[in-house]
């Protein structure tokens, strides 16, 4: 019963207990599979991936598309006006607010950015802006569903779990999907939950308020055994559970336990060395800066380069669950909020292209949908401390690296910001087009539940292959 069993032979005892998209790590380890090649569940990628990894860098709450990366020069010309179309059951809706930031163009391509990006436009001729995104509804919790999960309720298995299912990682000590977040965002665990998937790829939640890795993982270390004696502990859990398997084959929940115990135990070394940022340079950390979103940025490169194959890192700010979501006081909280970001990006898309990465690594930038054109004022009226609402018929996103066309302005809005007129993109094609960068078919990654075939799209999405370099 104390018979301490290797990785592999727990794994063959379990049979296909995992299933062969959770045996991928072990089948890589014994020279099975080549390291690095990402797997679907079909048995193999089916195409050549553009990017290995990908990093989505999320802007809780929703930034302004028309101060950031979207010029708008008729929201001047009208200012005040109300929208031609009716705004009246709006929430405060006032007239048409200009921004009151400077527009350029940057680098060889002329992409267009405003003033608040100074560190961003020197990759300009690196980014793709899509500025024709749109989705399906201007809340927050349906929205932010439906921007990670393809669906805006919360039953459907994130896209960093899907990813973790079709991929598995590249390290078998570090979990595939990591999602990095200075407390709690709106709606949760259900933007990282891999929902019906098996469990094991359910993205590992890490607290980035905190810079001590013992605090950053939770429990990492056990409080008083040593590595030999945690194995002989594992061999023992290993019995006992396979025993419970047994008498139970197809017992997800047991098979996720197995799992999670297995890659707790090789975490303890290198988690703690892949989460502890003082390992950096002073230099390298202040040019990511010492602030939430900083810090989540410069451990999101030390993960992807140690084969975390997703990392989702939430601009989670001062407690504030949804910073970028300005209601009152867009202009001034803008210039704060972007400062951060603008300078956290910058130095990640530095880093990844001094480490020779960018190329293979898919940079993602953006909310779950936009800003108003026209301001949102408070009972006051008060023009000074004016907002914008929600928007979801046209906002601005950004790409980089893995494949992605550099130094693209791809589609539009219409000449006041309102909708997406040209090259439309919707969540449902962004998440097609991930997924075929990474190298799968989104109509072929499926997993039966219920009665019928899921998947991260469900009936929908198109690749947009204009993005591609």
């Amino acid at each position: 019963m104390h018979e301490f069993f290797s990785r592999r032979h727990m794994l063959r005892r379990c049979g296909a207990g995992f299933g062969a998209v959770g045996m991928c790590s072990a089948l890589q380890a014994s020279g099975t599979l080549s390291a690095g090649a990402p797997r679907t569940k079909r048995g193999g990628l089916h195409h050549p991936p553009r990017a290995k990894r990908v990093i989505f860098l999320f802007m809780n709450g929703a930034p302004s598309h028309v101060d950031t990366f979207d010029p708008k020069p008729m929201l001047a010309r009208h200012a005040g006006e109300t929208p031609s179309e009716d705004i009246a059951g709006k929430n405060r809706a006032a007239g048409y607010m200009p921004s009151p930031f400077e527009f350029a163009p940057h680098g060889e391509s002329g992409v267009v950015m405003s003033e608040l990006f100074p560190n961003l436009a020197r990759h300009a001729d690196d980014l793709c802006v899509i500025r024709s995104m749109h989705t399906d509804v201007p809340n927050h919790e349906p929205g932010l569903l439906l921007m990670q999960s393809g669906h805006q309720q919360p039953i459907r298995p994130s896209m960093g779990s899907w990813l973790s299912y079709g991929l598995g990682s590249d390290n078998e000590n570090l979990p595939a999907f990591i999602a990095l977040s200075p407390g709690l965002p709106v709606v949760g665990p259900q933007l990282w939950s891999s929902a019906f998937l098996p469990g094991q790829h359910q993205g590992i939640e890490v607290d980035t308020n905190h810079t001590d890795v013992e605090k950053l993982i939770t429990n990492v270390r056990h409080p008083r055994m040593g590595a030999s004696e945690q194995q002989r502990q594992l061999g023992l859990l290993r019995e006992l559970n396979q025993a419970h398997l047994e008498a139970r084959p197809g017992e997800a929940t047991l098979e996720t336990h197995i799992r999670s115990m297995e890659l707790a135990f090789q975490m303890q070394d290198e988690a703690s060395e892949a989460f502890d940022i003082s390992h950096e340079s002073t230099l390298t950390r202040e040019t990511y800066g010492d602030t939430e979103f900083g810090r989540s940025c410069l451990l999101g490169r030390r993960l992807l380069e140690r084969g975390v194959r997703v990392v989702q890192a939430f601009y989670v700010k001062n407690g504030s669950k949804q910073p970028w979501d300005t209601h009152r006081n867009n202009n001034e909280s803008h210039k704060k909020l972007c400062a951060d970001a603008d300078r956290a990006t910058a130095a990640l898309l530095t880093d990844l292209k001094c480490r020779g990465m960018l190329d293979d690594t898919l940079v993602i930038w953006g909310g779950e949908f936009g800003r108003t054109p026209y301001a949102q004022v408070d009972k006051s009226k008060d023009q000074k401390k004016a907002g914008r609402d929600h928007h979801h018929t046209g906002f601005s996103m950004l790409l980089a690296g893995g494949g992605i066309r550099g130094g693209l302005m791809y589609g539009a809005t219409d000449d006041f910001g309102m909708h997406a007129v040209e090259n439309r993109v919707h969540v449902h094609d962004l998440h097609a087009t991930v997924l075929h960068l990474m190298g799968i078919d989104h109509t072929r990654l499926t997993f039966r539940y219920s009665g019928r075939d899921y998947r991260l799209t469900d009936v929908h999405g198109r690749v947009v292959d204009d993005l591609f370099a």
